[in-house]
């Protein structure tokens, strides 16, 4: 097939190129590299030995989505572009609601005009918000906490409403936790441009003495250590995840959504501890009161993609640990050494 990656040289968007370049796919790219490099293309070429499109733009821009359409003519979209970090979307929600739901909007209208009926859309587990009941299932409330969560699951609303006009419409809407880890050949990976919003960039920031410690926000929350739990997938698992909603939309269509997570979730902790053996170096921590707005437990119930997806994560929290720290140890500056 024929797949635009809309944000592809992202984090997770460039582990997914390699996937779909492994299954024969013909990739393009549109990204803004508001949160990338182009960098990030030159490694994804050389570990393929594939050819990658790409364009420069904003998902926003209807002009540029129909030179994009025109120029490859995508049978199917993966939507990653979006912004993503939760404190910022509260500072700035309009901003967070223009680039998430308006970028969407511009998305589908482009691709209503190019007839490109199939879309898989880089949602979030934020949309659940506080749980009722863990794990969460697909059926579980939505009621997210943040302007981030909120505009991920507008995004989902107006695909899922796009996918109704039409018989051969698809749209695939994953719903993914946490995402770490680096591809096995520590050529990619996370790369945060400014101070890391996750926890294991971070962690692995002070591994490499970018970072003097890691912050631990709360450590009486009601789980076995007082820290919070997630749920971590590796991201080369995400991504074989993106690859098999693909395999499914061809075949089903309609608005469906899928939890993509391990069904195991680790404390802070545990991820400092995991990350200790993985580097061999000690993680120096210091401990602050709870922000506001984090949850104490997060986990997935991702019965639903094994059985309709046929995808189940493979790589553990060692592999986790282990790969960022080849990425991060190999490259200390990111894509900028």
């Amino acid at each position: 097939m024929r797949v635009l990656v809309t944000g592809g040289a992202g984090y997770i968007g460039s582990h997914t190129l390699l996937e779909l370049t492994a299954q024969a796919h013909a990739v393009c790219v549109l990204d803004d590299y508001s949160n990338a490099t182009p960098e990030v293309l030159n490694r994804v070429r050389s570990l393929s030995n594939g050819a990658v499109a790409d364009f420069t733009g904003d998902v926003r821009d209807p002009v540029m989505l129909d030179h994009v359409m025109q120029e490859f003519r995508p049978d199917a979209v993966i939507h990653f572009a979006g912004l993503k970090a939760v404190g910022e979307s509260q500072e700035k929600p309009l901003l967070y609601y223009d680039v998430n739901v308006g970028g969407t909007l511009a998305l589908l209208r482009a691709m209503d005009r190019a007839g490109c009926k199939t879309i898989i859309f880089s949602s979030s587990a934020t949309v659940y918000g506080e749980p009722v009941y863990l794990p969460y299932d697909e059926a579980h409330p939505t009621a997210p906490l943040s302007v981030y969560g909120r505009s991920k699951l507008m995004a989902e609303q107006i695909l899922t409403s796009w996918a109704a006009t039409a018989p051969d419409k698809a749209a695939v809407l994953l719903r993914y936790f946490n995402p770490v880890g680096a591809h096995n050949s520590a050529k990619i990976g996370e790369d945060p441009k400014d101070i890391p919003n996750n926890l294991m960039p971070y962690i692995a920031q002070v591994a490499v003495g970018k970072r003097d410690a890691l912050t631990v926000f709360g450590d009486d929350y009601d789980t076995p250590d007082g820290t919070g739990l997630r749920d971590y997938i590796h991201v080369v698992d995400l991504a074989r995840a993106h690859v098999a909603a693909l395999d499914y939309a061809v075949k089903n269509a309609g608005a469906r959504p899928f939890n993509i997570g391990t069904g195991q979730s680790y404390s802070v902790r545990d991820m400092v501890a995991a990350f200790e053996t993985a580097s061999g170096r000690k993680i120096k921590t210091v401990q602050a009161t709870r922000r506001s707005g984090d949850i104490a437990k997060m986990q997935a119930d991702a019965s639903r993609a094994a059985k309709e997806l046929g995808w189940k994560a493979e790589h553990d929290l060692n592999d986790m640990a282990s790969s960022v720290w080849a990425w991060q140890s190999g490259n200390p500056d990111g894509y900028g050494a």
